[in-house]
């Protein structure tokens, strides 16, 4: 099996690695006699059904005995109020630099204490799908917010035969299973926008007054991730798809923030012309060893806004966060999908959405695409240094988007480096910056960038990306040197042409400065734990000094 749930009584000791003082508190928790099991994602269903506030639509669930619910199941739509996003200021890593974890571990035991007087449930699933990576993870969360439970249990691999049988054969961690307590309706009187609290080194967490389905399972992979940087993958945030033609296939991964087109771009079926397999479109991890991956989760969350009521992708919803609803002129409760009671309107999709989805990829990765929003950059590059390539990961630049709760003046129209688009790290970057350059140094991996936004002040449009994708897919097209970058080329787009003149050297010195700027801060802030080696640093002082 991949991690340990129970341990000989000789095992369990202080000198026991896999034990530490928030896990004991949160795997405690599940033992104590207000703890309900649940077993089945149809056991978790029916709770959601009949918890208080539960919208049950008239929306049938899509073939819904092949994901093991009733077959009269129905789609159910839960708001939670105010928040209706990611709040990653109310996240601590016991750990850090600056994080006193004495006053936090007693703010968990005191989340735990309050969490007595109420019926909680405790329910199971696997991250990874596949035996070459698999992890048994736990939720407890208190009776009141069984929509959560039963959207974790669909969003991950609830437990069944097949998948039982398929962890017990699975790759074996000397590490512990994940732990994850949640009370959403207790809020630490020291911090009143709510915490998430984590020692990922254990692989358990603690949230609380948080309510938002986003920061569970985030959180949830949070863990997950850093699980699978300790054991030899790259954790990867963002999607992954396959492209068979007559005379070879060719794997891509896009890696980009919510909004950033990582769905779109993985989801693309390009009219039929290839023969394509999904991976996800959100989460999985890449083998050092050998380039293959797995897909960490089934099911997909996803904006709903993007498809209003009557599009046909909706038969795939199975629950549905943070959107309104109404009845149709046949007298029927259906969702208002589009983004009209608030922003950021999310569902969890069933895995049937995409009927060329695989769970493992054995083909290694060919090339990995780093999706921005900076205005600097043309529609494609290609970085042909593995440092310059993975360096560009480090500082991915982006915008903020309404699937977070941002703190007070925060401007969600600003640049933000966000490296290798993934915000729920909890290791060391250099761990992601090793990994990545390891797969463009070793492994023969390609980099790009595509920028997703807008070039200089004009849009690119997804047919322009899609183009370029299928370019690289193909091979076709001639990549130019770029500037007077060394080892960064081009393929030029009609209507996005440019000149090197000094206005667009300034822009370049920007940008460019705003990485470097990144790449010092990270060298003292939390007391150096992000820094990365002196070569990253260099390559982009080395770009800066050619545009003089």
């Amino acid at each position: 099996m991949a991690s340990i749930e129970r341990f000989k009584e000789s095992e369990i000791s202080i000198n026991n690695p896999i034990f530490s003082s928030l896990r004991a508190t949160v795997e405690t928790a599940f033992y104590r006699n207000n703890v309900v099991e649940v077993n089945s994602i149809a056991e978790a269903y029916e709770l959601a059904y009949n918890s208080s506030g539960t919208i049950v639509t008239d929306m049938p669930v899509y073939e819904p005995e092949k994901l093991g619910l009733p077959k009269d199941s129905k789609i159910l739509l839960f708001n939670d109020g105010a928040i209706t996003g990611r709040y990653a200021k109310a996240r601590v890593i016991l750990g850090d630099e600056g994080v006193d974890t004495k006053e936090f571990l007693s703010i968990a035991r005191e989340a735990e204490y309050h969490s007595r007087y109420k019926k909680m449930y405790h329910a199971q699933a696997y991250i990874g799908l596949d035996p070459h990576f698999m992890v048994k993870a736990h939720l407890l969360i208190p009776e009141g917010h069984e929509n959560i439970l039963y959207s974790w249990m669909l969003n991950f691999q609830n437990r069944n035969s097949e998948y039982d049988d398929m962890y017990k054969g699975s790759a074996k961690y000397e590490e512990g299973d994940i732990y994850f307590f949640s009370n959403p309706d207790y809020i630490p009187s020291e911090r009143n926008d709510g915490l998430a609290l984590f020692d990922s080194t254990h692989n358990c967490a603690m949230i609380m007054g948080l309510r938002y389905f986003g920061e569970h399972k985030k959180g949830t992979l949070t863990l997950a991730w850093g699980f699978a940087n300790r054991n030899g993958y790259a954790s990867c945030h963002g999607g992954l798809k396959r492209y068979k033609m007559e005379d070879k296939s060719y794997t891509v991964g896009v890696f980009g923030l919510s909004g950033s087109g990582k769905s779109t771009l993985t989801h693309a079926r390009h009219d039929g012309q290839y023969d394509i397999t999904i991976l996800h479109d959100d989460a999985y991890v890449i083998s050092t060893e050998d380039g293959s991956s797995v897909a960490l989760e089934p099911s997909y969350f996803d904006k709903t806004q993007d498809y209003p009521t009557a599009d046909p992708s909706n038969k795939y919803l199975l629950t549905v966060q943070n959107c309104g609803a109404t009845v149709t002129d046949e007298g029927k409760v259906v969702v208002v999908t589009e983004d009209i009671r608030n922003g950021n309107g999310r569902a969890v999709k069933s895995k049937l959405w995409t009927e060329n989805r695989v769970n493992y990829v054995d083909s290694p990765v060919d090339s990995i695409i780093w999706l921005m929003k900076d205005a600097t950059i043309p529609p494609v590059l290609k970085l042909s240094d593995p440092v310059l390539a993975a360096v560009f990961g480090a500082t991915l630049a982006t915008k903020r988007t309404t699937a977070e709760r941002l703190a007070k003046g925060v401007d969600i129209n600003a640049l933000v480096i966000e490296p290798y688009a993934n915000p729920f790290r909890t290791y060391p970057l250099k761990d992601d910056y090793d990994k990545f350059h390891y797969l463009f140094a070793n492994r023969n991996v390609s980099c790009y960038i595509l920028n997703t936004g807008h070039f200089i002040e004009k849009k690119i449009p997804k047919e322009i990306t899609l183009g370029i994708l299928e370019s690289l897919v193909e091979d076709k097209g001639e990549f130019i040197p770029f500037g007077p970058f060394e080892n960064v080329s081009y393929l030029p787009q009609e209507g996005f042409d440019h000149e090197f003149d000094d206005d667009y050297k300034e822009m370049w010195i920007e940008s460019l400065k705003n990485r470097a700027d990144f790449l010092e801060r990270v060298k003292t802030e939390e007391g150096g734990k992000n820094a990365l080696p002196d070569e990253a640093l260099e390559a982009i002082k080395k770009m800066m000094d050619s545009l003089k």
